[in-house]
Formats: structure tokens, sequence, C-alpha cells
């Protein structure tokens, strides 16, 4: 929580001095950052699969098994991070273009597609970076270790923000880059992440034997490798169906005007800071369930995961309330119109207020797919999204003449659905079992 907080506090702060640019540089990066968000999720999906795996053979002390699956993870990046450049470099500005098909003039949506196509192309640069990192930190996790990724990731931040104000705004005789300079900054600080999670990982042989001899082959036993996919690729494909269907909101909400795209990267910026709560918690929740599981306590694994999902729920309720608070206040920082401002912060407290709800639903997403219902959270987690939210959204922004804002909260509110069908399946102890055995 400390990590993910720190980082989307940066990243805030980052959102915030490009939003001193102008509006329309502010809509392109939020653009493009969209389509990123559906490529990193894609390596969380990847890994995801394989790090259920990776907890269960740490609780049960088995580090050839957590070396296997290191390496499994090796080899997911490495076809990922071509297969997202791939795309990028072919179909970038035309996923740009459908963002803006909605209502503004002809030289503010020239002016946002040339800045996100710059903001793009450096981007792409620090893939590969990023998702060794989640390959390295998501390993250390599901071994207990959250104190070195927390310091490795501290230190990325940091080393983002000063690029940020070095580079966007051309201090200490650097040149004024804007986007491009925020784009460079955030590629540098993935590149020293890594670097700084790896140094420490190869060095420390006591603390991590998973990495002794993990490069020496990358041959991995049959049955794993096939548990592992059977496991993963629901996750892979849940967490890309699930950021293309957050990609294509967007996109639908993105018809009511370029004002809608700017309010929304407001809100999403300090939201991202108040969710760190339950996003945090729910990958602690996956970790300390698979762990239990891997080590068969069957008796107590229930009732800790009551536990953990109400201290969840109870954290953000107090989250969502200071999230409320300041919803009034977050917008005049940037340098944007007061229509702008005024929706942004109409959509910060409809994240308040639904922030409970989130939270129960990720909670109840991570418990099911620690004990491998991966299938189930495919259905729960991104098939919802588009068979319930997307066609919704896409109703109320074409059919209908409600505020943005109301139209929002009706979306976010069908997410009540997701809890009462997590509730059962968790009550329901479907989730109850320890896959390593059927990789053995």
């Amino acid at each position: 929580m400390i990590q993910n907080g720190i980082t989307n506090f940066v990243a805030m702060l980052d959102n915030i001095m490009v939003g001193q640019i102008g509006t329309n540089s502010m809509s392109a990066v939020a653009i493009v950052n969209q389509l990123m968000f559906v490529f990193n999720l894609c390596i969380f999906g990847g890994l995801a699969g394989i790090g259920i795996f990776t907890a269960q053979f740490y609780g049960r002390r088995n580090h050839d098994g957590v070396r296997h699956t290191f390496r499994l993870s090796v080899i997911v990046a490495l076809i990922l991070s071509l297969a997202g450049a791939l795309i990028f470099h072919a179909f970038g500005p035309q996923l740009i273009t459908l963002y803006l098909q909605g209502e503004g003039g002809a030289a503010s949506i020239a002016e946002t597609m040339a800045r996100a196509k710059e903001y793009l192309k450096v981007m792409m640069f620090g893939m590969l970076p990023f998702a060794f990192t989640q390959v390295y930190t998501s390993t250390l996790r599901s071994t207990n270790e959250t104190v070195v990724p927390m310091r490795a990731g501290l230190a990325a931040v940091f080393v983002n923000l000063a690029g940020n104000y070095i580079l966007i705004y051309g201090k200490f005789g650097m040149p004024q880059l804007g986007v491009v300079g925020a784009a460079l900054a955030t590629v540098i600080a993935r590149f020293a992440e890594l670097i700084l999670v790896t140094g420490w990982t190869h060095t420390h042989h006591e603390r991590n034997p998973f990495i002794v001899g993990a490069y020496s082959t990358f041959q991995v036993p049959a049955e794993l490798a096939k548990q592992c996919f059977f496991k993963g690729m629901p996750l892979l494909v849940n967490e890309f169906l699930w950021s293309a269907s957050q990609a294509t909101l967007s996109q639908t909400y993105s018809y009511r005007g370029l004002s809608v795209i700017a309010a929304f990267n407001i809100s999403q910026t300090i939201g991202n800071v108040f969710n760190i709560a339950f996003i945090a918690l729910g990958s602690a929740t996956g970790i300390i369930i698979g762990q239990e599981l891997g080590a068969r306590h069957f008796d107590t694994v229930k009732k800790d995961a009551e536990r953990i999902t109400l201290f969840t729920v109870g954290l953000c309720v107090i989250m969502g309330a200071l999230l409320f608070a300041v919803s009034g206040f977050f917008p005049l920082i940037y340098n944007t119109s007061d229509e702008i401002r005024e929706m942004a912060s109409s959509f910060i407290k409809v994240g308040a207020v639904c922030m409970p709800i989130y939270a129960y639903a990720n909670a109840a997403y991570f418990i099911l797919r620690s004990g491998g219902k991966t299938v189930i959270t495919f259905l729960f987690d991104s098939c919802f999204c588009w068979a319930i939210s997307i066609p919704l959204a896409f109703f109320f922004v074409h059919y209908t003449s409600l505020p943005m804002p109301i139209l929002f909260l009706f979306v976010q509110l069908a997410d009540l659905i997701k809890c009462v069908i997590g509730y059962y399946l968790v009550s329901k102890g479907v989730w109850i079992n320890d896959i390593t055995r059927l990789a053995e």
C-alpha cells in the first residue's frame, strides 16, 4: 500500500505538471495512458496465473517450483512486450483516433492527436523494462518480500518526478519538451526500478534461492507449464478484456466531448491515489490466501478471507469519505476551464461514494483467484463489464440526455450485482483447494 500510494501520488503530481501545459496536452497523455493501461494489465494478467502457483509453491517451501514459475514469467513477459510494441507501432494513431470522435474544435483535436502520437512513441521504450520489473516484483511479493519492491518503486517514482520537472519545463539547461519530457521521465524511471530490483534479487541468493540457476535453462516441467497455461490464460484474457472494457468505456464517454476526457483524467488521477486501499489489499489477499491454501490450512482460510474482506471494505469507507471531502478542491489545481473542473469534481464524488462497492468486489475477485478459480473470475470480472457496464454506458450516452455525472453513477452502481455474486461464491467456498498438487 505504501509503494502504490506513493507511486500514485507522484503520478498525480506528474499529471498535474502536464495539466499546466494545457487541456489538449493533458487529454493526449490521458488517451495514451488509457492504451498503455491495457498493456500493463495484460502483463499483470499474464503473470497472475503463474503467481498463483508461485505463492502456493512458496507456502510449501518448494523453491524448485518457484524457480520454474519465475522462468515461465520471463517467457510470458517477453512475448507480451513484443506483441504490445508491434500493435502500438502499427495501429497507435488509429487507436488514438477512437477517442477523438466527440465534440471539439478541429484545432483542438489536431493538437491532441499530435501530442498523443509524440507521447506514445517515447512510452513504447518503457514497455519491456516495465514487464521485467513485474516479473521480479510479483515473484518477490509471492515469496513474502514486499520491502525491496517498495524501495525500488519509491526510488523510481522520485526519479520520475525529478525527470518531469526537468524535462517538461526545461530546467537546469535542458530543453522544454512538454509531453515528450513526461514520457522520457517515465521511461528513465522504469529502467531505474528494473536495475534496483534485479540487482538486489541477484545479490541476495540466501533470501532468494529461486534465482540461483534461474537463467541456466528455460526448461519447465511440462505438467506445470500446462497447469499454468490453463489457470493463467483466463486471467490474461480477463485482464486484457477488462482493461479493454475500461478503455472502451472511456471511449464511449468521449462521445460527449473532449471535455469529458479531460474531466475523467482529473478525477481518475486523484481517485487512483485513494483506490490503493483496496487495490493493494486485493493483491495482498491473493498472496496470503494462496500461501494458506498451499500450506493446506483449509480449516482457517475461509475465516481469514472474511476478516481481510471486512477490513478492506471498512478501510475504503474511510478513504471514500476523505476522497469526497477533497472533490471540490482538487480540480482547481488544473489549468483548464470551469466546466471541466466542475465535471471532474462530480466524477470524484461518484468514485468516493462507490469505493466500498469496488473494495468488496475486488476482494472477492482475489479470493476466488487465489484458489485457481480463474474461469469464474473471468466471468465475474471482464465478462460482466462487456455484458453489463458497456451496454449501459452506450445506451445512456447515445439515447438519453442524462448529465455525465448521473450517467457515470448509474454505470458504477451496476457493480452491486458483482458484489452479490461474489458474496455467494466466496461464502460457498468453491475456491478452497491446493492447485499445486496437480502440477507435481
